[in-house]
């Protein structure tokens, strides 16, 4: 329901004036002008989304369910590298190059490489 300027207004003075002391002081050196009691909730950082729309538990969740057998640890390690590579950390984006890299070097080499969860 849309308010008024106005209605507003009377609901930010309404708001302000059941205040404590001590919140209306912190109010009062931010500028009761600055100050907005009506602004939006920021979203919660476990919302975040990849390219492909998906969140890190989901991600994870459809990573886990093709891996079988996976240990607790392995999922952690999973969990661990998701939330890295998603949030664009230079340290799991290392991890994440060397995986392929030396993926793609044991199979130049004719070496299959099983790197799926510890049997």
């Amino acid at each position: 329901m849309a308010h008024t300027p106005e209605e507003l207004a009377v609901l930010k003075q309404a708001i302000y004036d059941k205040l404590k002391p001590r919140r209306r002081k912190f109010i009062d050196k931010i500028g009761y002008d600055a100050w907005d009691p009506f602004q939006e909730p920021m979203d919660p950082l476990d919302l975040r989304e990849d390219a492909s729309r998906r969140t890190g538990q989901q991600l994870v969740s459809e990573f886990l369910a093709s891996q079988r057998g996976a240990s607790d640890e392995f999922a952690k390690g999973a969990w661990e590298v998701c939330m890295g590579v998603m949030s664009g950390s230079e340290k799991h984006r290392g991890m994440y190059a060397f995986c392929k890299w030396y993926k793609d070097l044991l199979a130049r080499e004719g070496i299959e490489a099983d790197l799926g969860p510890a049997k």
